[in-house]
């Protein structure tokens, strides 16, 4: 069909079948290129058609019909055919480089890929490319086994030493009933996150937690001042970090801490909790949260024991950060985890159509390396990036328990104000 005839032919159709007259016109544009440029390998291989030449070691055999791939669906072609004489007196057919790079299937392959995170089971690809080679449930399961193969080791071959790092969230997502993975999500000092790695387990339990954090170390994550790790409240977490980071300032998630008290309140109770969570959100300063937290004391023990306890459980974790007396731009990405849950919605979304994780093989490893990467991909610096040098600031100053006057481990001796001199421990010892 010349150009022509296809202006005419699309002129006389509606819009549905002007689409299919002109993808069926580029396909065959597409063969007549194929056509031309095996054409012109075979040349230069045997010289000019109908010339050959004498002592060329090529010659042509004719053709055959052959099949390549053309969007990712199986097209038939005529194949030139080219022999070699070898000095055995045999020869032997000789594969042509253009036909075998339209035979590649790497267009199919992401194609399939693209289909099988959208949520097609290897059963259902043949429906999907009903005319391509390499379909099957078993082919599909290899393809995919290779490609996550190959997210896994994207995630955990970065290097994390080139960044300067102040803050680490570590959350958990449970993936069946006998599988749950801890999750790290780093925080540059200019405020870009970066999923750093995960680790598989049973549960949310220590050791888990512990070659997880002792990989990321190995990698290069450390940071110049103390860190700022943001958790979810499991023990097994606050250990873990405690044995890496020793000084590290841990900031109870206010979100988790907000849904375990509501657990235990009466609906009634619901309205009045989210209020005062709400304020200590939006407070800024040790002794403005405190004050909220007196206030929520106050109406807890009024309401329900175990939701007193629950809320005392936090301890010092629950105003972390207001201690540190940074900006309150910054709570709404430094009170929480929320960063690494809207991760975690990602990854569900993605891993949603996965009915079974089978423990013994990696293939929880692959998904979840696949889905936290996409996720990733959406990433933005976190609400009040400007100010995280001030958060910067306050982690470089030595901690509270660390008072130069008291303690082996502070830190070299400093003078004391003039105005603490009669208070000061080591004055009235000399």
């Amino acid at each position: 069909m010349d150009k022509s005839t296809l202006i005419a032919q699309l002129g006389q159709v509606d819009a549905q079948a002007a689409g299919e007259i002109f993808r069926g016109y580029l396909r065959g544009s597409v063969r007549q290129m194929l056509a031309s440029v095996m054409a012109e390998e075979v040349a230069e291989l045997t010289g000019v058609k109908y010339r050959p030449e004498i002592d060329n070691e090529f010659y042509r055999a004719g053709s055959v019909k052959g099949q390549v791939l053309l969007e990712g669906d199986r097209e038939t072609v005529q194949r030139p055919r080219v022999r070699q004489r070898k000095e055995s007196g045999t020869t032997k057919e000789v594969r042509l480089e253009t036909y075998t790079a339209a035979q590649e299937p790497s267009e199919l392959y992401k194609s399939m890929t693209r289909a099988l995170v959208a949520g097609v089971s290897g059963r259902e690809m043949h429906e999907v490319h009903p005319d391509s080679p390499g379909t099957s449930k078993s082919n599909v399961s290899r393809l995919w086994k290779k490609v996550g193969g190959k997210h896994v080791e994207a995630l955990r071959s970065r290097d994390l030493a080139s960044h300067d790092w102040l803050i680490l969230m570590l959350d958990g997502i449970v993936l069946s009933s006998d599988q749950t993975a801890i999750v790290a999500i780093g925080i540059t000092t200019e405020g870009r996150k970066v999923v750093l790695d995960f680790t598989l387990g049973n549960t949310e339990n220590y050791e888990v937690c512990r070659d997880l954090l002792e990989r990321i170390v190995d990698r290069g994550f450390h940071t110049k001042q103390r860190l700022l790790a943001i958790t979810d409240g499991a023990k097994a977490l606050r250990k873990g970090v405690r044995k890496f980071f020793p000084k590290a300032i841990i900031q109870r998630c206010l979100v988790h801490k907000e849904r375990n008290i509501r657990a235990k309140l009466s609906k009634r109770d619901w309205a009045e909790l989210a209020r005062l969570f709400k304020r200590l959100r939006e407070v800024q300063g040790k002794e403005a949260g405190q004050e909220v937290v007196a206030e929520l004391e106050t109406f807890l023990e009024s309401r329900n024991a175990e939701a007193l306890a629950s809320l005392h459980e936090a301890g010092d974790e629950l105003l972390a950060v207001h201690n540190l007396d940074v900006p309150s731009t910054l709570h709404k990405s430094l009170l929480n985890t929320n960063a690494i849950e809207n991760s975690f919605r990602n990854v569900r979304r993605k891993i949603g159509r996965v009915t079974r994780f089978r423990a013994e093989t990696d293939q929880a490893s692959r998904w979840l390396s696949y889905a936290l990467l996409e996720a990733e991909k959406g990433f933005h610096r976190i609400r009040g990036y400007e100010y995280l040098w001030r958060l910067q600031a306050a982690l470089q100053r030595p901690p509270a328990e660390a008072d130069p006057c008291v303690g082996q481990s502070a830190p070299p001796p400093v003078a004391c104000a003039p105005s603490a001199v009669a208070d000061c421990p080591r004055q009235a010892t000399r």
